[in-house]
């Protein structure tokens, strides 16, 4: 357990409590050996369950380096604990901004949704899936920043109202699943509750606040994990509407779930008839075609005359 003052693994110093999350309190501790500020978390290990586990997922999060994601410096055992030595951001949790401010507009939401898709997408191609996204560890830092921290730790679990459906099924978490937990907690920024209720296993409720993102979040949230777009997609969308385009989405990976355009029927008088094409003068008016032949006869005569006239002056 962690008390102010002690020395984590002879090396990092607890100063005190700087948040609680679901797996246990993050400290602002003192790395003694280079004199920096770090973030320290004591790991969530279940009782009678091997320490190693929990120290292979540490030290696998340390190969994730992106701008929006927590950097997790070191791993190292102490005892029978395992602690994740992070870096540290001043930030507070976007759980706990949503519960003091309240919920976010579908632009501020989309310009989140950038700086998380991009993380998660960072992650997965090193081979590491987030697991357990939602509010408690998506951070809001105080220079106006975005970072996702725990990325690859199994902690406690997921938290069911951000949950995949499939991994409720004990399916193995995957960048569907991310998608998934991604567009439910955007969700939760825009509307102030979960997509599908607290326990994840309601109806959904229909977006009534999301506006011009209400579209990117259905078809993140599609319970059928083949049906969800892929998290580029996503951002081309969120882009979009943090561009004022929130007509102009890509359409994502997966089909969306449109109609089919039927074609207009003409009228009857005009569905066999056959198109005419008119001569320009056919089109004229009376009145026009008698002008035009007033004119080319005139043309003609003063032609006539001045050929005359140039006759007789050679001859």
């Amino acid at each position: 357990m962690g008390t102010e003052g002690v020395l984590v693994g002879g090396r990092y110093r607890l100063d005190q409590p700087i948040g609680r999350g679901r797996a246990g309190i993050v400290w602002l501790a003192h790395d003694t050996l280079l004199n920096r500020t770090v973030a320290a978390k004591r790991m969530f290990v279940p009782a009678g369950a091997d320490p190693s586990v929990a120290e292979q997922e540490g030290r696998a999060a340390t190969r994730v380096q992106h701008a929006s994601a927590i950097t997790v410096y070191d791993v190292v055992r102490d005892g029978p604990d395992v602690w994740l030595l992070m870096e540290y951001v001043p930030s507070r949790s976007m759980a706990d901004f949503l519960g003091e401010h309240g919920t976010l507009t579908p632009e501020q939401a989309a310009f989140l949704g950038i700086q998380l898709a991009s993380a998660l997408g960072a992650a997965h191609r090193t081979g590491i899936m987030h697991r357990s996204l939602d509010p408690g560890n998506v951070l809001l830092a105080d220079d106006g920043g975005v970072k996702v921290t725990d990325i690859g730790i199994t902690g406690a679990g997921p938290n069911p109202a951000f949950r995949a459906p499939e991994v409720a099924m004990d399916a193995r978490p995957d960048a569907a699943a991310d998608a998934f937990s991604l567009g439910a907690t955007l969700y939760q920024a825009v509307e102030g509750v979960p997509p599908y209720g607290e326990t994840g296993e309601w109806p959904l409720r229909q977006p009534q606040r999301a506006g011009q993102l209400t579209g990117a979040l259905v078809k993140l949230l599609r319970e059928d994990p083949f049906a969800r777009p892929n998290l580029a997609d996503s951002m081309t969308a969120f882009r979009a509407i943090t561009q004022g385009r929130q007509t102009a989405f890509i359409p994502p990976t997966a089909p969306a779930m449109a109609t089919v355009p039927v074609a207009r029927p003409m009228p009857p008088q005009q569905a066999h008839a056959p198109v005419a094409t008119k001569s320009p003068m056919i089109a004229m008016s009376p009145e026009r075609v008698r002008a035009v032949i007033l004119t080319v006869l005139a043309v003609l005569c003063a032609a006539a005359i001045g050929i005359g006239i140039t006759q007789l002056l050679f001859l």
